[in-house]
């Protein structure tokens, strides 16, 4: 009887692996099908088109990655960081807090609450992505592992806000120092990316495992396609976001990258 267990317990261990195999090998094809799409978007005269699509694919390849190690808890923190990341935008456009005040135009749709539904994805797909940077840097649940993951969600925005200003997504009111953005737009991202972290951490991040490392890829090729794009794609180029963006973005990727696998 202790040998049929076993081998029944085999069984299930074999498949459950397999299946995470399987969700993890989407995740990658998710992966390069992003990367082309965010390519072909940036040597296009119009990029706008590819937009939604470009944030589909990386919010399909987090989910797939999450979900190859957390199994169905990993949708459940993709829906409740798409959920914080609407919230946060809905009461934004209607008050002016916690971002500032700024306006979504009509290029994105729908927008259900005048908010771009593929906004709210965009939270969810990185914030999985940062969550995952976060676990790799600090291994303990709790704070400390929030506050890294809002700190590396942040600095993709200071690719972000630059590069939808560019296409005319969204308008701020009174502009800003950075490109336009002003200083409060970042302190609500860090804001609203400590929820979307804590969110998160309590659904998938309890136990202290080694991160997703499909996951922690898509933080570190986002970092490096906004830096070349940024640099030498981009007309007019704007070497000032790349270097800010590159350099924060880069910090968290490299240094995921090392605790996750350390030498």
């Amino acid at each position: 009887m202790g040998q049929v267990r076993g081998r029944w317990a085999a069984r299930r261990v074999g498949g459950a692996g397999r299946r995470a195999g399987a969700w993890v090998l989407a995740g990658a094809g998710f992966l390069g099908a992003m990367v082309v799409a965010q390519v072909v978007s940036g040597l296009r005269p119009e990029p706008i088109r590819l937009t939604s699509v470009v944030v589909v694919l990386l919010a399909a390849s987090a989910v797939a990655f999450a979900v190859g190690r957390d199994g169905s808890r990993a949708v459940g923190a993709f829906c409740a960081a798409v959920g914080i990341g609407y919230a946060a935008e809905w009461i934004g456009v209607r008050t002016g807090v916690p971002f500032g005040t700024y306006s979504y135009t009509s290029l994105l749709r729908p927008q259900p609450g005048g908010v771009p539904v593929i906004v709210a994805v965009a939270w969810g797909g990185m914030g999985l992505a940062a969550h995952a940077v976060a676990t790799a840097i600090v291994p303990e649940s709790g704070p400390r592992r929030w506050a890294a993951g809002a700190l590396a969600l942040t600095a993709w925005d200071l690719f972000l806000d630059p590069q939808m200003l560019r296409l005319g997504l969204w308008t701020w009111a009174d502009g800003g120092p950075y490109r336009g953005v002003p200083i409060s737009n970042f302190a609500g991202w860090l804001a609203v990316s400590l929820l979307v972290m804590a969110a998160i951490d309590m659904i998938v991040g309890r136990a202290e495992r080694i991160p997703s490392g499909g996951l922690v890829a898509i933080y570190g090729v986002m970092a490096v396609m906004e830096t070349v794009a940024f640099s030498a794609v981009f007309e007019p180029p704007d070497r000032v976001v790349a270097a800010f963006g590159g350099t924060a973005m880069g910090a968290f990727a490299v240094l995921a990258w090392r605790r996750r696998w350390p030498r």
